[in-house]
C-alpha cells in the first residue's frame, strides 16, 4: 500500500520529529526536481485533462499547438499523464524537441505516457507546481478539471503579485472556457477585485499559430511573430 504523502503532511498536528521528517522528505524531492529538470529553457507546459480519448477534438488541439511550438523552438512539458497530456507530448516528440512530464502519484496510478523523453515524479502537488512554473516560461491551458483551475489560478496569482514576470498564459477550447472567461474579464473586473493589468497575460484562442505569435511576443518581443 502507498503512503499517501499529502494526507499525512496536511493532516493533524505532529509532534516535532515528524514535521521535521516531512521538511526533510520535501526537500529531497526539491532536490530531485531540480536535478532532473535542468537545462529545458525555453519550455512551455502544457495542462488539460486526462480524460479524453486520443481521438478527441481537443487532444489533437493539444498536439497541433505542441508541435507548433516545438517547431518554433520551444521544449514540451505537461503533467506526463494520458490524455491531453500525452497528446501533447506525442506533439512535442513528432516536432523533435524535448517531451518533458512531471507525473504526480495519485491512488488511481497514473502512469507516464510513452511520448516522454524525460520524466520526474513527485508525492506532493505543490512541488509539482513549483517544478513547472519554474522550468517554463509560458503556459498552455486546454480544458481540464480542478487540477487545471488550480494552475490557471495561482500562476495569474503570481503574475498580480509580481512574483513572476513575463509568464504568458494561452487559453485553449473557448467554448470550454466561455463562462471563466466572462466571470473574469467582466465581472471581477467589474466588481473592482482584481486589476485589469493582472489578467494582461490571458490570452484565449484556438489556434496554434496564434498561440505561438502571443507567446513569441512575450517571449521574444523581436520575433518576427505577430
Amino acid at each position: 500500500m502507498k503512503i499517501n504523502r499529502d494526507l499525512s503532511l496536511l493532516g493533524s498536528e505532529q509532534s516535532r520529529l515528524r514535521n521535521w521528517a516531512r521538511i526533510w522528505q520535501v526537500s529531497r524531492e526539491m532536490r530531485k526536481g531540480f536535478k532532473s529538470l535542468q537545462g529545458l529553457s525555453p519550455c512551455i507546459t502544457i495542462f488539460g485533462s486526462a480524460k479524453f480519448d486520443s481521438d478527441h477534438k481537443y487532444c489533437q488541439l493539444a498536439e497541433d499547438t505542441a508541435f507548433a511550438l516545438g517547431q518554433a523552438g520551444y521544449n514540451i512539458m505537461t503533467g506526463g499523464g494520458p490524455g491531453i497530456m500525452e497528446a501533447a507530448n506525442k506533439g512535442a516528440q513528432r516536432s523533435g524537441v524535448l517531451s518533458i512530464g512531471c507525473n504526480i502519484r495519485l491512488p488511481s496510478e497514473q502512469q507516464p505516457n510513452p511520448y516522454l523523453d524525460r520524466w520526474c515524479e513527485f508525492d506532493h502537488f505543490f512541488v509539482r507546481k513549483l517544478m513547472l512554473v519554474k522550468f517554463s516560461c509560458g503556459f498552455v491551458i486546454l480544458p481540464g478539471a480542478f487540477g487545471t483551475l488550480d494552475e490557471i489560478f495561482e500562476t495569474l496569482n503570481l503574475v498580480q503579485t509580481e512574483k513572476i514576470v513575463r509568464f504568458p498564459l494561452v487559453v485553449m477550447g473557448k467554448d470550454y472556457w466561455d463562462k471563466m472567461r466572462n466571470f473574469i474579464t467582466s465581472d471581477m473586473i467589474a466588481e473592482g477585485t482584481i486589476d485589469p493589468a493582472g489578467v494582461e497575460d490571458l490570452y484565449f484562442t484556438d489556434e496554434p499559430e496564434k498561440t505561438v505569435a502571443y507567446i513569441n511576443s512575450k517571449i521574444r518581443p523581436d520575433s518576427n511573430n505577430s
